[in-house]
């Protein structure tokens, strides 16, 4: 049996740090609904359906290491990147509110948390998708090498 090879445990450590950061971020979802019983938004839920899978996708992508768990998780992350991206931009009152699509029940723009005036809700997601999509494209460029 060989050893694994330096560059295999740094790959295996970035899919790992990506599972880590996903299933950290749907357990503070969890956690913001379930616990502090913050309704969520209807752009919530769908970075929500963007996020939850990618903790079993990028889980069984560590086990063994498969570069392409990248194909399946990336499509994901990027579209939950959009919509965080959308709700931020939303809630900074930089899209009108006339075009918000939380018409009805919690408005998209609720203000649950606001941290040294700019981190929201909607901003950790936008943080969180973009530190995965990062994770997600170093490791796919390693993995390609």
């Amino acid at each position: 049996m060989s050893q694994p090879t330096q560059a295999s445990n740094t790959n295996w450590t970035l899919l790992f740090l990506c599972w880590l950061l996903v299933t950290g971020s749907t357990m503070g979802s969890v956690f913001f609904s379930y616990v502090m019983e913050f309704a969520p938004c209807v752009l919530c839920w769908y970075q929500r359906i963007c996020l939850f899978p990618l903790v079993l996708i990028i889980g069984m992508g560590l086990f063994p290491v498969d570069k392409k768990v990248v194909k399946y998780a990336l499509p994901l992350a990027l579209a939950g990147w959009l919509t965080a991206l959308y709700h931020s931009l939303l809630y900074s009152g930089i899209i009108p509110e006339s075009i918000q699509p939380c018409s009805q029940g919690v408005s998209c723009t609720e203000e649950y948390i606001n941290l040294f005036g700019w981190i929201t809700i909607p901003m950790l997601s936008l943080f969180s998708f973009s530190l995965i999509i990062a994770l997600l494209l170093i490791f796919k460029r390693r993995m390609s090498k």
